[in-house]
């Protein structure tokens, strides 16, 4: 019957080893369109789950690749679409250019695969920002306006669990989401506590680390706590891991932002709490891997994070190690106009961009606030200034007319790296001046001018985007190198997640023989903050 209701196009909550997933056929555009409404999920892109005779006709897989799709944990792998006219549906991950294809995890999913032939949209089934549902009961009462039916079973899930996200590049495998077959990841720490201790990560992408004596375990993916569900998933978790290893922790470590669902938990336990911050927590994962590395000189970008001195950084730079993190560059602060508007509306951004720069904003799509935003970004009302690098990727992203609005986080930067790969351009070489505290900052101004030069093409300037900020990584790790011969380079952040910006830094790394590591096993983005707590903590 579910066979039979798949070939119909309809949608089906199908009961796997972590959580519901909601199923219908990749190939289907109209099928993967009724999901996307009622998902409200309007760009977001699907994972594809299929047998391992179809990869060769869909994706442009290689050995490494492979061997990810086939090992134990069978993780979803970010993989290349092929360029040719395949019958799979154009809106699966609409303006990308690589699709997450699964294997089957199940018998379950093996029986589905083997009878329906066809690759089938494998996709978590929640409401929009919350956790994976796993309760018969209660799949049956919040997934009705989602799908058509419902593959049961009588098997309990006691722990939730997302599918892993993984990608393979020129560094190894690089993991963007822990889940299902690889959480609790365990560790073995280059030092002993001597209490337990339970750090419990960011607000987005919320993993818990729990540590005692010499053992640390990163938990499952938690999502984000803004929804009540994930809040109570998030709990839940920090629980269970306590239990299922009868550790019960004695201190507590979170992030130093006041407003982060994991912070205010912490504030109302009644253990003893070390607050880190956001960066300094990123820089420190590096040395959850690599524990022998003494001296290091780390690039922490991503969207926004609370600075030491108050303010919103996301485009740093540090040289020391964990518990000795002196700021030595960053990017040149802008205002974010409306605040926490601009985690989704890439456009007040790119706007602010444009305003500091005295350049015409001329979008192309008129706001009707532009006017009102201009006069309150001039006042300074609720302007937040911000050096965060994943805030100039969405508005490189806006300013070539990639979209306005971002419907998920990195929705504005993954357009930008697909369009880059497609382009060719030399780097621009960006001033970098020490500002009155002693820090070097990027000027990203000369890039403002570039991105609305429409006399070149969007492809070029994408690229150029990319090129420009390789190259500052390239300028940076040179000068600090030739002062300090024995710094190994390191990437940590969520904008490290984009694979043209890593490989464009990497040949510029091998061509001056730098030393350069990323994380592998620990999640390069936020996901990855508390296994850095940890170590921070120690170290402190």
């Amino acid at each position: 019957a579910c066979i039979e209701s798949l070939k119909q196009g309809k949608v089906i909550a199908v009961k796997n080893i972590g959580g519901y997933h909601l199923m219908c056929d990749a190939a289907s555009a109209e099928a993967v369109e009724n999901l996307r409404n009622r998902k409200q999920r309007p760009d977001k892109p699907f994972a594809v789950l299929m047998d391992l005779s179809q990869l060769d006709e869909y994706i442009d897989v290689n050995e490494k690749e492979l061997t990810l799709l086939q090992s134990n944990s069978r993780p979803i792998v970010l993989i290349k679409k092929r360029n040719n006219d395949c019958d799979l549906a154009d809106n699966l991950a609409p303006g990308f250019n690589r699709l997450g294809i699964m294997l089957p995890s199940s018998p379950l999913q093996h029986l589905i695969c083997h009878y329906f032939k066809k690759p089938l949209v494998a996709t978590s089934a929640n409401i929009s920002g919350e956790p994976i549902i796993t309760d018969n009961a209660d799949a049956t009462k919040r997934l009705t306006k989602l799908c058509e039916a419902f593959l049961h079973n009588n098997r309990d899930i006691v722990r939730p669990s997302d599918d892993p996200v993984i990608v393979q590049n020129s560094f190894g495998r690089q993991i963007l989401r822990t889940g299902r077959g690889l959480a609790p990841t365990e560790f073995t720490l280059p030092f002993t506590l001597e209490k337990p201790v339970l750090a419990v990560g960011g607000h987005i992408k919320n993993t818990i680390a729990l540590a005692w004596k010499n053992r640390m375990l990163i938990s499952a993916h938690n999502g984000d706590l803004s929804s009540l569900r994930s809040y109570q998933t998030f709990q839940k978790a920090v629980s269970d891991l306590q239990q299922l290893y009868k550790v019960k922790a004695e201190y507590i470590v979170c992030d130093a932002h006041p407003g982060y669902g994991s912070t205010q938990w912490a504030d109302e336990t009644d253990l003893d709490i070390t607050k880190v911050f956001h960066h300094h927590a990123h820089a420190s994962s590096l040395a959850v891997e690599y524990p022998d590395v003494k001296n290091w000189l780390i690039f922490s970008w991503d969207a926004v994070g609370l600075g030491d001195d108050g303010s919103l950084w996301g485009g740093e730079t540090f040289l020391g190690c964990p518990g000795n993190w002196q700021r030595v560059a960053s990017f040149k602060e802008f205002r974010l106009p409306g605040g926490e508007k601009t985690s989704r509306q890439a456009w007040r951004v790119a706007a602010s961009l444009c305003w500091h720069s005295a350049i015409d904003t001329d979008f192309e799509n008129n706001h009707s606030s532009l006017e009102q935003l201009k006069t309150i970004w001039q006042k300074n009302i609720n302007c937040p200034e911000s050096s965060a690098a994943g805030r100039l990727f969405s508005a490189a992203a806006s300013l070539l007319g990639l979209l306005d609005e971002e419907s998920f986080e990195g929705h504005g930067p993954m357009l930008l790296e697909t369009l880059a790969e497609t382009g060719q351009a030399d780097g621009l070489s960006l001033p970098i001046i020490e500002d009155e505290k002693g820090v070097l900052r990027i000027d990203w101004q000369p890039l403002v001018k570039m991105l609305k030069d429409k006399t070149l093409k969007t492809a070029y300037r994408a690229r150029c985007f990319h090129e420009t900020l390789a190259e500052c990584v390239s300028r940076l790790s040179l000068q600090y190198c030739e002062e300090n011969k024995d710094l190994v380079i390191g990437l940590s952040g969520g904008v490290f997640q984009n694979q043209l910006l890593l490989r464009l830094i990497k040949q510029r790394m091998q061509q001056h023989k730098l030393d350069l590591k990323v994380p592998a096993s620990v999640p390069v983005n936020d996901g990855g903050l508390s296994a850095g707590q940890i170590i921070e903590y120690y170290y402190q």
